[in-house]
């Protein structure tokens, strides 16, 4: 079984998620009821978990470059 597509989808998976909490601290997205919501500790903690997520879809891609399907 190819290791890099899961990878991929989980990287992928954590930068929406970055992303989403970096909108709801900016007060985009989401319930004003949230304790997220205009929060500027989540603009931070949304962009790292963000960043964090682009690093491990770029590790899937490089071990799916790595280790061509044959």
């Amino acid at each position: 079984m190819q290791v890099g597509i899961p990878v991929i989808c989980v990287g992928m998976i954590i930068l929406a998620f970055g992303i989403l909490f970096y909108l709801q601290g900016n007060s985009v997205v989401g319930p004003t009821s949230s304790f997220m919501y205009s929060n500027p500790k989540w603009i931070a903690y949304g962009g790292f978990i963000a960043v964090l997520g682009m690093g491990i879809a770029g590790l899937g891609i490089a071990v799916s470059l790595r280790h061509p399907k044959s």
